[in-house]
């Protein structure tokens, strides 16, 4: 274990709160004008997935638990949970749709993503910050509509829908962001 400031907990890191391990969701730091700065960590039990929010003032010291980032490759998903393998040792480790949660739209056959690894268990997935997919649909131009800042929306090859702008069409590959399935560019093949 590892003793650092509330105000250096990122989302991913892992906790021990407790004797338990807690996956960090979200971390913000605020600065009110009166008062101490706080961190403000949302975070979910590892054992049984509860999702509990904690405040800490961002001086205040919390256990960081040492994980071992890895990267793995995504091989498929069936009814036990999402496979991956290690490229080096060929080990496959299995994680649930829980463990995943939101990010499991965006995983593709072959992509690499981090793993982390505690004890021999994955607890937590960190995928590339942009990935490539499809408009499978989207609503026609509207003649006349000026391209500033006005964006329609759209449906990702994987069923996710997002905001793009009017000259995207249906068919077009786009570059999108996983954190926040935002539209970033127009793929470049």
């Amino acid at each position: 274990m590892v003793k650092v400031i509330a105000s250096s907990v990122r989302k991913g890191n892992v906790l021990d709160v407790d004797g338990k391990l807690y996956v960090v969701l979200t971390a913000q730091n605020f600065h009110p004008g009166k008062g101490t700065p706080v961190t403000q960590v949302d975070m979910r039990r590892i054992s049984d997935g509860v999702k509990v929010s904690e405040r800490y003032r961002t001086t205040e010291q919390v256990e960081r638990a040492f994980v071992e980032d890895r990267e793995h490759t995504f091989l498929y998903e069936d009814g036990e949970g999402f496979h991956f393998m290690n490229p080096e040792s060929y080990d496959q480790l299995v994680m649930t749709a829980e463990d995943i949660g939101d990010l499991k739209a965006y995983l593709q056959e072959g992509m690499a993503v981090m793993l982390s690894i505690h004890e021999g268990l994955a607890i937590a997935i960190d995928l590339p910050r942009h990935v490539i997919l499809e408009i499978t649909e989207t609503e026609p131009v509207v003649k006349g509509q000026t391209a500033s800042s006005s964006y329609k929306p759209a449906v990702l090859s994987n069923g996710v829908r997002t905001l793009v702008p009017p000259h995207i069409q249906a068919g077009t590959r786009v570059v999108i962001a996983t954190e926040d399935g935002s539209y970033v560019e127009r793929a470049k093949d």
